[in-house]
């Protein structure tokens, strides 16, 4: 056990990114609409997850490289590959610029449940906490602090679910007997789509690398994201089984479901959860500026350090216009109509390469993929495809 504590990291960091107030979002109208009947497309949702990040973590692992960096290797048509780092960098670094406001709002949200006296300042409280570990440019003690807020915030929604005295059988059932109620495909869509995350996938290949040596340490990198990403996948379970449980079928966000949760949880309803979506959008505000300024690393070919000034410029530009952006309430949505093309055109395109490149023995040797790793894969890509296409037509 303590062998695996102390090998327990980069997982914990994708589990993070991808629970971010988005997916408490979905997950609140997942529960509140549909009950526990949805909570089938959870499973579905982190087993792809899990899925897509095994193989991009092997191949940062055993290339010792990013996944920005492989791909302009193995294409060799020069204006593809343009193409192909033109879209990551556009989706990865202005997508994440765009949504950082939403991070960083979203951890306000969680405060403004503790008390409004100094909301206005709120967003910068969180910027400041993001930047001050982000700028130490150490791995270890960031990774650390993600894995503290990873565990606050576990335990707070996971209180919260246990507190409302769920249907133990009625779980079983929405868990294991898929359903799709009435309305209820573009939730479904949303489940699968804030959790199978473009960036989480160059986060990883890139982390491994920071954590762990090469490829003896495989069995550790599996351990620790299977694990991570089941804890993630049962926040988010946890999310739809509180909103399940509650008196109002209208709630929208966690505040709607903290204000729902008191005649059944009393007072501390809204400090369990207001600890919940802080970390939730704490540890998102962290992990999106800082796979923002992996994948130009990896892109642009920068040294490999986290303290380089072109990397802590890259992540630093992102949170400040976060902040900016929650502090002044702007919504700028042509940036964020950009950005959800972008990565509706990413996911199925960074899947169907990645299962190219995880086939090449001529890179990964005899850590290429099995057949049947293959074949769970192509299920995999196809569900990309399906998101990808969906996210695109929702803009227009």
């Amino acid at each position: 056990m303590l062998k695996w504590i102390r090998n327990i990291g980069p997982g914990t960091l994708v589990a993070a990114a991808f629970i971010g107030p988005g997916t408490v979002t979905v997950c609140t109208q997942a529960g509140a609409r549909f009950g526990y009947s949805l909570l089938w497309a959870m499973g579905i949702s982190i087993t792809a997850t899990i899925v897509l990040q095994e193989m991009a973590a092997r191949i940062g692992l055993i290339t010792q490289k990013g996944l920005a960096a492989i791909i302009q290797e193995q294409i060799q048509h020069p204006i593809l590959r343009k193409l192909l780092i033109g879209l990551i960098l556009g989706a990865i670094v202005v997508g994440n610029a765009a949504y950082e406001a939403g991070n960083i709002s979203g951890a306000a949200l969680g405060m403004n449940l503790w008390g409004t006296h100094y909301a206005s300042f709120y967003p910068l409280v969180i910027g400041s906490i993001a930047g001050g570990l982000l700028y130490l440019g150490n791995y270890k003690i960031l990774e650390r602090s993600l894995i503290a807020l990873v565990v606050f915030m576990s335990a707070a929604f996971l209180l919260t679910a246990f507190s409302t005295q769920p249907h133990f059988s009625e779980i079983m059932q929405g868990m294991f007997v898929p359903k799709l109620p009435e309305n209820s495909l573009l939730v479904v869509i949303g489940l699968i789509g804030t959790t199978v995350v473009p960036y989480n996938l160059f986060l990883h290949a890139a982390l491994v690398k920071e954590r762990w040596q090469g490829k003896d340490d495989l069995k550790h990198v599996r351990k620790d994201m299977i694990l991570s990403l089941l804890l993630g996948g049962l926040v988010s379970m946890s999310i739809i089984i509180a909103a399940a449980a509650t008196p109002q079928a209208n709630i929208a966000n966690g505040l709607d479901l903290a204000e729902s949760l008191e005649p059944l949880m009393g007072p501390y309803a809204q400090y369990f959860l207001g600890l919940g979506l802080c970390a939730a959008g704490i540890t998102s505000a962290i992990t999106a500026p800082l796979a923002a300024a992996y994948v130009a690393r990896s892109c642009l070919g920068w040294k490999n350090s986290l303290k380089d000034p072109k990397f802590r410029t890259v992540w630093a530009t992102i949170l400040v216009l976060g902040v900016l952006v929650s502090s002044w309430g702007l919504k700028p949505i042509k940036v964020i109509t950009f950005a959800q093309v972008a990565n509706g055109l990413l996911l199925p395109i960074m899947a169907v390469l990645i299962l190219w490149i995880v086939n090449k023995t001529s890179l990964l040797g005899r850590y290429k993929n099995t057949a049947w790793q293959n074949g769970i894969a192509v299920a995999i890509v196809m569900i990309t495809i399906l998101l990808g296409v969906k996210g695109i037509l929702r803009v227009f």
